[in-house]
């Protein structure tokens, strides 16, 4: 048994040498020039170790070459990888390396001045890419596909952020159930624009593309006018994939733009064969908008970094407004209710899915992972949705703490602990509110402490300020002070009233 055999993306890897794999800031790799460079990470970091046996290999790298072949190269050497997100602060990069454990660090330059105390004070080894990259060939081990491969931390569930820990075999049958569903092929060329920290922007927008042989060019950040600039010349585009945030922000890019600009941008969306839309609910004036200038109806579909893509609207036939379709291929998905009785159409119920793409386990975790199986192995996605004429249609979280802006998932209850480092605020309630562009604006709720003021925009850059790193477009909406009765006490809020759009 050699490595090709033991790490399926490898394998595919090698059947495609020749052909184009990558095109970064760098320059364009063929599949061989991907498989020597993970060789050469792979070496760099087992140093004169035979196998990682498993270390988790933090990685915090921008979208680049040196990403994914870093990446490969974790896995060969034997460990786990650990993507890192190169816009979070150092209390959130010190929580993910303290909880994985991770004893090295793949990185870059820019990135030292965070990393290098995080890393001198927890004895971490702190590895430049430019080095790895520089290093020489040599045995690998075999990694079988039972093997730990991912390790991603989420915030999906109330709390810190938990690491979701998969296999190369669940890793493979995500990417397999992805290429089946979107018949993906070695002809396929996608414009990858996603941050690569979590599921999203890794498993759809990457190694999916890799598993069937085609071409992944890496955006070093989303910009729409360039984004529509590239559809445009040349037009070798074929698949595109992002939030709903994102495509808000190339609508009203078209908008702007001249009669003429407008003909030739819609013209070149034509030529791609698939637009996916995900992470966030699609708002369906959007997917009418986005329609209306590219003329394609985009594919909305339902994932979790626990399960990868567990349902979405098929590639041939209806895709409906609202919804988030069927069950991906080898995946199996039901609605129960609150004494686990399964439910048919039309009824609302919690979301369950089953299949070979479900993660293993927490890291660390052992009764968090216990919590949400059940005993018959189905796993409990924590949304509640309805099957309506077969397509499922989600109806929402059933924990009100997880908000959902710009594709991204945000802890109400951390929100809600920044805020109250406010030397004015007593208290404070945060809830999400429906948003077309951006999914969910975060708004709040205070109560001040006696005697003290506040007033909104004074809020507004406190809040802008402490929440920077959780990615909301607007934290603060809405700010209303909770009503009190006569003898000052609280009183419980009419949210309808105290929130609007």
């Amino acid at each position: 048994m050699d490595e090709a055999e033991t790490i399926p993306l490898i394998a595919r890897a090698l059947g495609h040498a020749r052909r184009p794999a990558i095109i970064a800031s760098e320059g364009r790799f063929l599949y061989a020039d991907l498989l020597d460079a993970s060789a050469r990470f792979a070496n760099a970091l087992l140093g004169q170790a035979s196998d990682l046996n498993g270390a988790r290999v933090a990685l915090m790298l921008p979208p680049s070459f040196a990403y994914v072949a870093a990446l490969l190269g974790i896995w060969r050497a034997g460990g786990i990888a650990v993507p890192l997100c190169i816009t979070h602060p150092a209390p959130e990069l010190a929580h993910v390396l303290d909880d994985s454990g991770a004893t090295s660090i793949v990185t870059a330059p820019e990135h030292e001045p965070l990393l290098g105390p995080l890393a001198r004070t927890r004895g971490v080894r702190l590895l430049r890419a430019t080095d790895a990259l520089a290093a020489i060939s040599g045995t690998l081990p075999r990694v079988l596909p039972s093997r730990p491969a991912l390790l991603i931390y989420t915030s999906g569930t109330p709390g810190k952020p938990k690491g979701a820990l998969t296999t190369h075999a669940i890793v493979t049958a995500q990417m397999r159930s992805i290429v089946a569903a979107w018949e993906i092929r070695d002809n396929d060329h996608i414009l990858h624009v996603l941050p690569l920290h979590h599921l999203h922007g890794i498993l759809n927008a990457l190694l999916s593309v890799l598993c069937a042989g085609g071409v992944c060019e890496l955006m070093p950040r989303f910009d729409a006018a360039q984004v529509l600039a590239r559809f445009q010349q040349p037009r070798d585009i074929t698949l595109f994939m992002a939030v709903p945030t994102i495509y808000a922000k190339l609508t009203a890019q078209w908008d702007a733009s001249g009669e003429p600009e407008r003909a030739a941008i819609t013209e070149a969306c034509r030529s791609l064969r698939l637009f996916v839309s995900g992470s966030a609910a699609l708002p369906a004036s959007m997917l009418e908008r986005f329609a209306a200038l590219s003329s394609h109806v985009l594919l909305e579909r339902y994932g979790m970094t626990e399960i990868g893509m567990g349902l979405g609207n098929p590639l041939h036939g209806a895709r409906r407004a609202g919804y988030v379709g069927i069950p991906f291929p080898e995946v199996q998905a039901r609605l129960v209710d609150d004494a686990g009785h399964v439910l048919g159409e039309d009824a609302a119920g919690k979301l369950e899915i089953r299949g070979p793409n479900v993660f293993h386990s927490y890291w660390g975790k052992p009764a968090a992972t216990a919590a949400v199986f059940t005993q018959d192995g189905w796993f409990k996605t924590g949304d509640v949705g309805i099957r309506e004429r077969g397509y499922y249609r989600l109806l929402g979280r059933e924990s009100v703490d997880i908000l959902k802006t710009s594709g991204y998932k945000v802890s109400a209850l951390e929100i809600e602990e920044a805020l109250r480092e406010h030397p004015a605020i007593a208290e404070v309630c945060v809830v999400g509110v429906p948003d077309d562009t951006f999914g969910q604006r975060v708004a709040a709720a205070v109560i001040t402490k006696p005697g003290a003021a506040l007033n909104l925009e004074e809020l507004r850059a406190f809040g802008k300020a402490r929440m920077a790193s959780y990615k909301v477009p607007t934290l603060l909406q809405v700010v209303a002070e909770l009503p009190r009765n006569a003898m000052g006490k609280v009183q419980k809020p009419d949210v309808a009233k105290l929130f609007v759009r």
